[in-house]
């Protein structure tokens, strides 16, 4: 658990931006607001040290415990994987994880 002055905490740290951006997208959707440090500092790498460049998603320090929760459930979700699912509307077999079809853009049932 890294601090810092100010009122936030960094809850996640990892050497992919897109993850990081994922993560801070949830919990903005979850109403905790977050911020990503260091999103375009890997390709530093190798100039500053691997670990100073990577990603950082920070956090009000109130809601450091719930966020650190949301980003569990994220990074290793529980249960078996959803299974695959025929679109009803045009008929295209989609992967388990995607909630919408890709061809037609139907919500899955």
């Amino acid at each position: 658990m890294q601090k810092t002055g100010g009122n936030l905490e960094r809850v996640y740290v990892g050497a992919d931006p897109l993850i990081a951006g994922h993560i801070e997208a949830i919990l903005n959707e979850r109403g905790i607001h977050s911020l990503v440090r260091n999103r375009h500092l890997v390709g530093g790498a190798g100039e500053i040290p691997p670990l100073e460049a990577w990603p950082e998603v920070w956090v009000d320090r109130d809601d450091a415990a719930i966020a650190r929760q949301l980003i569990s459930e994220i990074i290793e979700p529980e249960g078996p994987a959803p299974a695959d699912w025929r679109c009803p509307d045009c008929g295209e077999w989609i992967e388990g994880q995607f909630a919408e079809c890709w061809r037609c853009g139907r919500t899955a049932p």
